[in-house]
């Protein structure tokens, strides 16, 4: 759409001037963005004390006389604007509200003036947040709370202001949710680790969104925040209350914080960061963890070591107002061919990967007992009950190639993520897969006769003469 730029002469008279469309994403123009014309700025030209002041030139939707308006927070439209972008990348459910972000873009200038000018000048207040549960790989629920897209952008733009000096002081051993940081490092730390050290502790923190403590939340805050509209927002996003599809609404009283809210993570690594990781470097330097968000795994020399350090860890975690979960919480031995102690636990989870001993082949060929990662069985289990329930076998009037286009995308995504380690551990994942193309060829396919022999020898011969129908075809897991 041609745009036309804007402003006024000497003067005073209005020249052409540039808009940009309402859906134009990819671009921020030259005067951010409009003014609803249906809200007047909040708290006016008003001067406050002791807080930082910003000018900014805003222009209407409707021609209304444009000037100068004095905000009280240094929240600028293109920190708005920014922050949209993230949250629309991430996509994610509608709020309490029910507006997902395409209605939110349907007045997309005018809802993110409203938010900039709400958060500029301290009006800014956030709904509550819809608490929805999903299913555990234990079977149990976890509960998450969606804040609104709205409230979503707001906690965007709190975020991308602090990370940046957060990211200067947390741990080199902490990974969850952090930029430039993934899960596959963290599983890769844990890997060398586990060569150096024989003795794991696998930790996991019960209900720690649900129990962190805001008092001391806010501590660590005091350290590293200065600004009072930043602290003054984060307690407002802690103080929200929860309400569910019901209408039924509870309040926190100071503890905890929505697993679901963008800035959630940010605020739960500043806490273990003063929690665990500088309690755990100063008391215990000879030794190291891997940390993501509150899934830790803690490296120790010998099974006397790892009691003593487990023990002091409950302490430390007491102290804090945490409980380490008796049921996941273990110690574990790293067996493998050098090390050939007894102890009734030698496999443990992180990240969807079983560290266990496992047959590991040398430079030379030869094999020899090792202790390494692959795909856990809950992981398979997973994806098996996703397989299961998409009853693609009774797909009849559809063709192999459709099916292909319905799951590659999520084949793809299998072996970028679990075929980082030991690739082959997913053999088990396709040979379910292939057993229900052949359930599907013998349904669609007369000639077949019933037969599964035939039919997998005839999708064995497709996997040779096309392998670029499926992705896993092309990494060689051709067998039915």
């Amino acid at each position: 759409m041609e745009q036309r730029k804007s402003h006024t002469n000497a003067k005073g008279k209005t020249q052409a001037r540039e808009t940009f469309a309402r859906l134009n994403t990819d671009v921020v123009c030259d005067g951010g963005l409009k003014c609803s014309s249906d809200e007047t700025p909040v708290m006016g030209a008003e001067r406050r004390l002791e807080v930082v002041q910003l000018t900014l030139p805003l222009t209407t939707s409707n021609g209304r006389e444009k000037g100068e308006l004095t905000k009280s927070f240094p929240i600028t439209k293109q920190m708005v604007w920014s922050a949209y972008k993230k949250v629309r990348s991430n996509k994610g459910a509608s709020g309490i509200d029910n507006e997902t972000i395409k209605m939110y873009e349907e007045r997309l200038e005018d809802n993110l003036y409203i938010l900039w000018n709400r958060l500029s000048s301290g009006s800014y207040f956030p709904k509550p947040v819809l608490e929805v549960s999903i299913p555990k790989g234990d079977g149990r629920l976890r509960r998450l709370g969606i804040p609104t897209v709205n409230d979503r952008i707001a906690q965007e733009v709190v975020k991308s202001y602090l990370e940046p000096r957060l990211e200067a002081e947390f741990s080199e051993h902490s990974y969850g949710y952090r930029p430039l940081r993934s899960t596959h490092e963290a599983v890769a730390a844990v890997r060398e680790n586990v060569r150096n050290y024989r003795w794991v502790i696998d930790m996991d923190i019960t209900g720690f969104f649900d129990n962190m403590s805001h008092e001391l939340l806010f501590k660590a805050i005091e350290k590293h925040v200065e600004e009072k509209w930043v602290k003054m927002y984060i307690k407002r996003w802690l103080e929200a209350p929860i309400e569910d599809k019901q209408g039924n609404k509870r309040y926190r009283h100071g503890k905890g914080t929505p697993q679901g809210g963008v800035i959630s993570p940010l605020l739960a690594n500043l806490f273990l960061h003063y929690a665990f990781d500088k309690w755990f470097a100063k008391a215990y330097p000879e030794l190291t963890f891997v940390r993501y968000a509150d899934d830790i795994i803690v490296h120790c020399n010998n099974q006397i070591e790892s009691g003593q350090v487990l023990k002091a860890i409950k302490q430390r975690l007491k102290a804090c107002n945490l409980e380490a979960n008796a049921e996941k919480t273990k110690i574990v031995y790293c067996k493998d061919a050098n090390r050939k102690g007894r102890y009734k636990t030698v496999q443990f989870d992180f990240l969807g990967f079983s560290f266990q001993p496992r047959p590991t082949p040398t430079k030379e060929g030869k094999m020899f007992l090792g202790y390494d990662c692959s795909i856990s069985k809950r992981s398979m289990k997973r994806i098996s009950e996703e397989l299961r329930k998409s009853r693609f076998h009774l797909w009849t009037t559809t063709t192999i190639t459709q099916i292909a286009e319905e799951f590659n995308p999520k084949i793809r995504g299998w072996i970028n993520y679990y075929g980082k380690f030991r690739k082959f551990g997913l053999m088990r994942v396709f040979k379910i897969f292939h057993w229900r193309l052949i359930k599907w060829a013998v349904c669609r396919y007369k000639r077949f006769r019933n037969s599964m022999y035939k039919a997998g020898r005839w999708l064995r011969q497709l996997s040779e003469k096309n392998p670029k129908i499926f992705v896993h075809w092309q990494y060689g897991f051709k067998g039915a």
